[in-house]
């Protein structure tokens, strides 16, 4: 795992997935969806700058738009806090070095992606 990405992608899920954050978790991590459901205001999680908003938004552009194995272990690592290592490794299809070699390509796939867009 790349730390930066890994603190990246836990902010991302907490701010965009977490149930109770800027919309209720109604939204389900969209943001058009969260637009419409506070009927075009947008309302900023308690940490979040403005800055800190765009980041989150462009990573989670980002991880959409990853290969749909490496999404899913991404999905499953940041979001699924609920199921235990074992069953994240039996819904992505993969043992546990599988999943952790897929995690590793698609923090590298990111880091990647993440600076071509500065560049």
């Amino acid at each position: 795992m790349i730390k930066p990405i890994d603190e990246m992608l836990r902010l991302w899920a907490e701010e965009m997935h977490s149930p109770g954050v800027a919309g209720g978790g109604y939204a389900g991590g969209n943001l058009l969806a969260l637009m419409i459901a506070n009927k075009g205001e947008m309302i900023r999680g308690t940490r979040g700058s403005r800055v800190l908003l765009d980041r989150v938004a462009e990573l989670d552009l980002i991880v959409n738009g990853l290969p749909e194995q490496q999404k899913q272990v991404v999905t499953e690592h940041y979001l699924n806090r609920d199921s235990a290592a074992e069953q994240k490794y039996r819904h992505c299809r993969c043992s546990r070095n599988t999943f952790y070699l897929r995690l590793h390509v698609a923090h590298q796939s990111i880091q990647a992606r993440l600076l071509r867009r500065v560049a």
